[in-house]
């Protein structure tokens, strides 16, 4: 099995920061792009970034110049450095990778989800 556990969620003001991980554990031969998305009440998931095992990174419009992704592959983890936050940044935000596994081959694995919520 393949686990991704999201951390860093929480309550923040306007203009703020927070700082989003997610590790992924268990039984697989390599991990590909890594990725975070987002949900809204009411809305669907959204890609908020991508960042591939070696390549460019991705971005929405909504979050160029606010949002850095990051990975550590000795530690098979995933960041998201989140600033100047606003209220529309209020979502779910779930981890998403693509993991190769023995037998399988490649899949998509996704978190449960951490809550972020922008309010003052």
């Amino acid at each position: 099995q393949v686990q991704l556990v999201e951390s860093g969620g929480g309550l923040v003001q306007p203009g703020g920061s927070l700082r989003l991980s997610c590790a992924a554990s268990g039984n697989f031969v390599r991990i590909g792009a890594m990725g975070w998305y987002r949900q809204a009440p009411g809305k669907q998931r959204e890609l908020v970034a991508l960042i591939p095992n070696g390549g460019n990174t991705n971005y929405a419009d909504s979050v160029k110049d606010r949002f850095t992704i990051s990975r550590d592959n000795a530690k098979n983890t995933v960041y998201l450095q989140m600033k100047n936050l606003k209220e529309e940044d209020t979502a779910v935000y779930y981890c998403n990778a693509g993991v190769s596994r023995i037998g399988i081959g490649w899949k998509d694995y996704w978190g449960s989800g951490t809550q972020v919520t922008v309010s003052s």
